[in-house]
C-alpha cells in the first residue's frame, strides 16, 4: 500500500523515504519538475494537465521549412534562457547522494544539462540534449554555442525580445520576427539542423531505451524525481521497475501516473525534500 506524504521537506513521514534510499543501488529517474526551481518552465504544472504551451512535432520540423523557421527563431532566443539557468538544491542533492555511493544510475528526461552542471555523472539523457546540435542529413553533431554563433552572424540585426519562455527554451515570439529570421544549414554537407533532442513525436532509440530498463531491472530502488509519468517515455520504467519487484519512490508536486506502484510518494517541493533527505541519511 503506498504511504503519501503530503506536507513539507520536515515531515516526520520522510525516514520512510530514507529507509528506502539508504539501502544504495538507487536508479534515479528525474522529469521537468526537478528543474523548475532553476528557473526552466515545465509542460505540465502541480495538477499534471498539461500547459497552453504546444511543443513542436518531429514531423512539422522535418515537413517544413516554416515550421523549422520559426522553431529555430524561438530557440535562439530561449537558449539564453536555458543556458543561463544554474543546477538547484534538488540537482545538488542527487549528485550528492551519487557521491555517497548510494545512486547507481540516473536517468533523466530532462535536456538542460543540469544534473551533469551539479556534478552528477554518467547520467542517460533519455530524450537528448539541447546543448547538442545534430545534422539529420549526415548525422554530425556539433555544440550548440557554435551553432549560436552562427545564428548571431546570419541574423546580425535580430532584436526580437520573448514575450514568454515555454519549456525546453520555447520563446514566444511575434510573427514578424520570426518571418526575418535566417537559419543555417550544415557546414559540413548542407543538411537539416536539429537538436540533439527527441521530439514528440520521434521515438527514443531502442539502444538507450534497452540501456534504461536494464538499469531498471537491475536497481535497488526506483528514486521518481519531479515527473507526472503522464508521458509513456519515463512512465514504462516506473511498470518494469514494478514487474521486477523493484521498489519505487516518487517525490513530485502533485499526483503521477505511477502512484499506484510506488512503495513511498512524497507531495512536497523538490529541492527542499532532497536536501532534508540528505540529513536524514546523514543522521
Amino acid at each position: 500500500m503506498t504511504q503519501v506524504v503530503e506536507s513539507t521537506a520536515g515531515t516526520d513521514e520522510l525516514p520512510l523515504l530514507a529507509d528506502l534510499v539508504s539501502g544504495g543501488d538507487v536508479v534515479v529517474l528525474s522529469g521537468a519538475g526537478l528543474s523548475t526551481e532553476s528557473g526552466i518552465p515545465d509542460y505540465r504544472g502541480e495538477t499534471g494537465r498539461r500547459r497552453r504551451a504546444e511543443p513542436i512535432t518531429y514531423q512539422a520540423f522535418t515537413g517544413s521549412e516554416a515550421a523549422r523557421r520559426r522553431y529555430w527563431a524561438r530557440s535562439h532566443l530561449g537558449w539564453r534562457h536555458i543556458a543561463a539557468a544554474r543546477p538547484n538544491a534538488g540537482h545538488r542533492a542527487v549528485a550528492e547522494l551519487q557521491r555517497r555511493g548510494l545512486v547507481a544510475g540516473i536517468i533523466t528526461q530532462n535536456v538542460d544539462g543540469l544534473q551533469q552542471a551539479a556534478g552528477a555523472s554518467g547520467v542517460i539523457e533519455l530524450h537528448g540534449a539541447l546543448d547538442r546540435v545534430v545534422c539529420l542529413s549526415c548525422g554530425q553533431r556539433t555544440p550548440r554555442a557554435r551553432l549560436d554563433a552562427r545564428l548571431h552572424a546570419a541574423n546580425p540585426g535580430f532584436a526580437a525580445r520573448a514575450n514568454a519562455i515555454n519549456p525546453d527554451g520555447d520563446a514566444v515570439l511575434p510573427d514578424a520576427d520570426i518571418a526575418a529570421f535566417r537559419v543555417v544549414a550544415c557546414e559540413r554537407c548542407g543538411g537539416v539542423l536539429k537538436p540533439d533532442v527527441i521530439f514528440f513525436g520521434e521515438n527514443v532509440p531502442p539502444a538507450r531505451v534497452r540501456d534504461c530498463y536494464a538499469l531498471t531491472e537491475g536497481a535497488g530502488a526506483l528514486l521518481v524525481l519531479g515527473s507526472s509519468l503522464t508521458v509513456l517515455s519515463g512512465y514504462r520504467f516506473v511498470r518494469h521497475a514494478s514487474r521486477h519487484g523493484v521498489p519505487v519512490a516518487i517525490v513530485n508536486r502533485g499526483a503521477t501516473r505511477g502512484d499506484e506502484h510506488a512503495l513511498v510518494t512524497v507531495d512536497a517541493p523538490l529541492g527542499a525534500t532532497l536536501t532534508a533527505l540528505l540529513g536524514e541519511l546523514g543522521r
